[in-house]
């Protein structure tokens, strides 16, 4: 089967948006937080390449060039943060206060669990960039000697179940500012939970936006630090 595949160019990509796009139907038809769109696409991928006997290669050959668009995708994320320029301008302060609080308190996390469960010293900074873009988080692991596709596996689960659960957490916390909501959820799962932060509302997607790029920079600061607590 990974003989016919090559003759198909896109192969990887159509079956990674048809999974993507099944994933928005479900969503959409059972508006569950559980039917998260990215979620289902990579359980379709699983499956479609366990059932065929499709090596990960063969199928990473064809669906490279969906990753070429990650990079445009990112930039417009500055489109709605320019739209709130002057809400960024009134609350600076408490944007920066709120992104370095949120990781902290991650590195902390993790340091923590990292004690509880008796994680090595590469292991436990493996972990330590979880919540930030995957770029940035990939370099951080490999200069720290962690690892490197642990740590990219563990920013997808991250981003996945920030996305599920940001909007139920905010409701349990009484969390209503938009602000807030913003960089609470870009601050702790990065670009996927940020096309939650979307869906809630402009001030939120601009403002996690704004989080992704902020947090990569404090996490690269911090993470040398908390890498000699343990």
């Amino acid at each position: 089967m990974s003989n016919t595949i090559n003759g198909f160019l896109f192969f990887g990509a159509v079956i990674s948006l048809l999974g993507y796009e099944l994933g928005i139907q479900l969503k959409r038809k059972f508006r569950s937080p559980l039917f998260n769109p990215l979620l289902i696409s990579i359980l379709v991928v699983m499956g479609l390449l366990s059932l065929f006997n499709i090596k990960y290669e063969v199928y990473n050959q064809s669906a490279k060039y969906i990753s070429y668009l990650l990079t445009p995708a990112t930039i417009c994320l500055a489109v709605p943060l320019y739209r709130q320029m002057e809400m960024l301008k009134k609350h600076s302060k408490a944007i920066v206060a709120g992104t370095i609080t949120g990781v902290v308190t991650t590195m902390a996390t993790v340091l923590l669990l990292a004690v509880i469960f008796g994680l090595n010293h590469q292991e436990y900074v493996t972990f330590l960039p979880k919540s930030i873009t995957t770029a940035i988080a990939m370099g951080i692991s490999e200069e720290m000697k962690g690892f490197v596709t642990i740590t990219v596996a563990s920013i997808i689960i991250t981003g996945i179940l920030g996305n599920i659960i940001a909007e139920t957490i905010c409701k349990v916390f009484h969390i209503t500012e938009p602000v807030a909501v913003g960089i609470a959820i870009g601050s702790s799962a990065h670009a996927i939970g940020t096309t939650k932060a979307l869906e809630l509302g402009e001030i939120e997607g601009a403002m996690s936006g704004l989080a992704i790029a902020t947090s990569g920079l404090c996490t690269v600061v911090f993470a040398s630090i908390f890498a000699n607590f343990h």
